[in-house]
């Protein structure tokens, strides 16, 4: 797939003044390095840029810095810890401290917290890092980061996808935000999670699920009939508005397609859904509201799962410091609203609005059916009236996270697309950059009627690699007669099921360690990023304390 959207203008010549870090003109911005994006990967990219003395401004679409790190995703998704370094482990060692101060555990003694991690313990003292944080715990130190090297950030700046791309044969030459302002850079960034600046550059990407017959893979395409976590329905629930009478219709957010063969590919992606930040301490506890166009029937799917006996609806409740929790999907019907954001990657920003704001309304609705309705078991009921939004956090957005959980958007399709084959060691993997360890994880992707007439879910995958994998340079760069001045760690060159394990924080946090070195590395070099010394670039990684296998 291509979109060029290619555009030439020009500003009028005014005079210049120095700035710390670029130059500035009336309405025109100079830099080395553009990056575009305010999510943990831009942070840690533009810092690189910075320490390695180069010019850099941050171009953010996002008021906020950290994207889901800061968002809501606390309860990190490490894997092998010991495969994250440089800045991203510099981030989680400044977490550490930040919880070595006793001013910060406001709400529980540390002692009364644990130290209970994903796959790992929260708090590793002896590697001074802490991977279990609040999200404006985490905020902070992307802000701090920032500050200390004097990264110029521009936020609320939004890029003008139709006509805001400047492009001379395969080089970008800026980029031009709906506020009017011009970026100029000799190397650009997209460090955001949809992926607009690379689509916008012309450079060829993907949305949706290849086919297994593509990349030679077993995970990836559509997988009816693969159950592999709890997030299915185990019990035999009547998909249709009157039970047993499919001419009253489906319930709301069963599809009435076919899901398709095993092994075809499809548009479809996994589900989003926001990280909410919950409390069960009344003092820092918002209740849970009615929210505006509330409506039970919503959710009567989830009320038939419930009659069936099924009560594991807090398991995803993981604790972070100060009585709080990360809360993520679990279950058959869940924070996850499966089926609903196949619009988003390449929707326009107000399309897109509509759709986090569907989201935000499903789940908001969500937590109050469980702790009102009278379908839902007099138990969890009680047990959900003890817990709210955490009044201390996203306090100027209601308390709700101001960033949704884009599971998967773009995948570019670059010079090395990552595949199932790099995850399982079956292939060795060329100029690696930095090293990922975590499950292929897919939530599900679709929810249907079986050949039964009962609902199931589809798409929700995880399969382990046996060791942590490299990630090849190729992969976060485009093909070279497409553009020659562009780095894409986030919407990075990889299948849909390999992306399932590449996708997470710490990784993204690497990548665009690796992308602004690859950035610097160019500039002085004077070559395009696909044809920089691959010995240098690796040499200057494992100086900067990146691990590579």
């Amino acid at each position: 797939m291509k979109r060029f959207v290619i555009a030439f203008f020009t500003a009028s010549l005014l005079t210049i003044y120095a700035c710390e870090n670029g130059t500035e003109k009336e309405g025109v911005y100079q830099a080395d390095v553009i990056v575009y994006g305010g999510t943990s990967a831009a942070v840690i990219a533009a810092v690189q840029v910075a320490k390695s003395g180069k010019s850099v401004m941050v171009v953010s679409p996002d008021t906020h810095l950290g994207g889901l790190s800061s968002g809501g995703l606390g309860w990190t998704d490490t894997g092998d810890k010991e495969v994250i370094g440089g800045l991203a482990r510099e981030f989680y060692h400044r977490i550490f401290l930040h919880y070595e101060k006793e001013s910060s555990w406001k709400w529980q003694p540390r002692e009364a917290y644990g130290n209970r991690g994903q796959g790992t313990p929260a708090i590793d003292g002896d590697a001074r890092t802490m991977w279990i944080f609040e999200p404006h715990a985490a905020e902070q130190v992307f802000e701090d980061f920032v500050a200390e090297h004097e990264v110029k950030v521009f936020r609320d700046e939004w890029l003008d996808r139709e006509a805001g791309l400047a492009k001379e044969g395969t080089k970008i030459v800026s980029i031009r935000t709906l506020s009017g302002k011009i970026f100029e850079g000799k190397v650009f960034i997209d460090a955001t999670y949809e992926g607009d600046l690379m689509a916008s550059a012309g450079v060829d990407y993907r949305v949706g699920r290849e086919a297994n017959s593509v990349y030679g893979e077993e995970w990836n395409g559509i997988q009816v009939g693969i159950l592999h976590h709890d997030h299915h329905f185990k019990s035999d629930i009547d998909p249709y508005v009157v039970e047993g009478d499919s001419s009253s219709g489906l319930l709301p957010y069963i599809s009435p397609e076919d899901p398709g063969k095993r092994g075809d590919g499809d548009h479809r992606m996994q589900a989003y859904c926001f990280r909410m930040c919950l409390t069960d301490n009344p003092e820092n506890r918002v209740p849970f509201s009615k929210p505006e166009g509330y409506d039970p029937a919503m959710y009567q799917l989830l009320a038939r799962v419930l009659k069936t006996g099924r009560d594991d609806i807090f398991h995803k409740f993981d604790a972070i410091p100060n009585r709080k929790t990360d809360t993520n999907n679990h279950g058959p019907f869940s924070t996850d609203f499966i089926g609903m954001n196949y619009e988003y990657p390449e929707g326009s920003y107000e399309l897109r609005k509509k759709i986090i704001a569907e989201h935000e309304a499903y789940q908001k609705g969500l937590m109050y059916f469980l702790a009102n309705d009278p379908q839902v078991p007099a138990d969890i009921r009680n047990e959900m009236q003890k817990w709210g939004l955490a009044k201390d956090e996203f306090t100027d957005n209601g308390n709700w996270p101001h960033q949704i959980y884009v599971r998967e958007a773009r995948r570019m399709i670059g010079e090395h697309v990552l595949t199932e084959n790099d995850v399982l060691g079956k292939r060795k993997v060329p100029k690696p950059i930095g090293m990922g360890s975590y499950t292929m994880d897919s939530h599900n992707v679709q929810r249907y009627v079986k050949p039964d007439r009962f609902v199931q879910n589809e798409g929700d995958i995880g399969v382990k690699p046996k060791e942590p994998y490299n990630i090849a340079y190729g992969s976060i760069v485009p093909l070279i007669d497409q553009c020659t001045n562009l780095l894409v760690p986030v919407c990075l060159s990889s299948s849909h099921i390999a992306f399932g394990s590449v996708r997470m924080e710490p990784v993204f946090m690497i990548l665009g360690q690796s992308a602004a070195t690859a950035a610097v590395q160019a500039i002085t070099q004077n070559q395009a990023v696909q044809d920089i010394d691959y010995g240098q670039l690796k040499q200057q990684l494992i100086k900067d304390g990146q691990r590579i296998k």
